[in-house]
């Protein structure tokens, strides 16, 4: 088995408990409200400003044996940069206050997430990074392009809202086959061992971050309704 199928595998459990969150199950059955969209693209701001910082970041600490990687880190670099202002122009298109969320905090869910991953490199080994990214782009791949839809049709926003979610969908379908390549050149035992508990720690983690964000009232009064019953 490829490392890579061997970290889909192993991490298969933890994806389904992100993906099983109530929001993202809300949203696929078309339950949205523009204040829960507008507080995910603020936590989204607030972890993805940090991604080129934790390239660079992991791009320094690679050991010996993973210098060839400084070539597809900087290509990740290149790629990335500049797509938090994506985000806050999507909230600005959805009438949210863009300066306010540049200028606020992250929520706390999102905060430790990305504490979680300059600790991972800065302290572990930075190719625990990969676990993010494994999470972050996996996800994006197999939700944002059908998110974008069900959000947009009943909330009613224009196409500029939707920058980020439509943009990574497609982006991330390309960057998935790339990571494919790389993690099957990581031979090392521990390198793949660190990485594949990253990527189980990051979707209990971006879990979490889903789990923070307000219901939409249809969701609400459903868990309501299911615990009264």
């Amino acid at each position: 088995m490829s490392f890579h199928a061997r970290l889909l595998s192993q991490t298969a459990d933890a994806r389904m408990g992100l993906l099983g969150t109530p929001i993202i199950q809300g949203c696929l059955r078309g339950e949205v409200s523009l204040p829960s969209y507008l507080a995910f693209l603020r936590e989204a701001y607030h972890h993805v400003r940090h991604t080129v910082p934790l390239l660079r970041a992991c791009k320094s600490a690679l050991q010996e044996r993973n210098l060839w990687l400084q070539g597809p880190l900087d290509e990740y670099i290149e790629e990335e940069q500049g797509h938090d202002e994506w985000i806050l122009n999507d909230i600005r298109a959805c009438g949210g206050d863009a300066d306010a969320v540049r200028n606020g905090p992250p929520g706390h869910a999102t905060e430790v997430m990305v504490a979680y991953a300059y600790d991972t490199i800065a302290r572990r080994n930075p190719l625990g990074f990969f676990g993010m990214v494994h999470v972050l782009e996996g996800t994006s791949v197999s939700l944002a392009l059908l998110a974008a839809d069900q959000i947009q049709k009943p909330l009613q926003l224009p196409d500029a809202a939707f920058s980020y979610l439509r943009s990574h969908g497609t982006l991330d379908q390309e960057h998935t086959a790339h990571f494919e390549l790389l993690m099957d050149r990581i031979e090392n035992p521990q390198d793949q061992d660190d990485i594949l508990h990253a990527a189980r720690a990051f979707f209990r983690l971006y879990g979490d971050v889903f789990r923070s964000l307000p219901l939409p009232n249809a969701a609400v009064q459903a868990a309501a309704a299911g615990a009264a019953a």
